[in-house]
């Protein structure tokens, strides 16, 4: 029984994603306009860095209201993508020189 509530509630959560994919799939997220596009790639993170699921689901990621709001200062304090990208596991949020890892250049917005 407890399998089948995991399946339907992963299934009923695939289908209010919409065009998401579990474990793939790219997530525009809203940044200030003068700071540059933001794109998520599921890609680069799952298969580029070997993460599980698991590793931001359901810990850092639960649901789209989760990580609204968040800000470079609050990511620099280990919310959002700051708990990874925190120049450690991986280039953080403060790194200048990595700005373009994540925020789409000047020319392209």
């Amino acid at each position: 029984m407890k399998r089948l509530m995991f399946t339907l509630v992963c299934a009923a959560t695939a289908a209010v994603a919409g065009a998401q994919q579990v474990g793939g799939g790219a997530i525009t997220l809203k940044v200030p306009k003068n700071a540059g596009a933001v794109t998520f790639s599921h890609d680069s993170h799952v298969a580029g860095a070997g993460l599980k699921c698991p590793a931001c689901h359901t810990k850092l990621f639960i649901n789209q209201a989760k990580h609204v709001g968040e800000t470079m200062a609050t990511m620099q304090q280990g919310r959002s993508c700051g708990a990874c990208h925190d120049g450690k596991t991986a280039f953080g949020v403060a790194d200048r020189a990595a700005c373009a890892n994540c925020h789409a250049p000047a020319e392209r917005r």
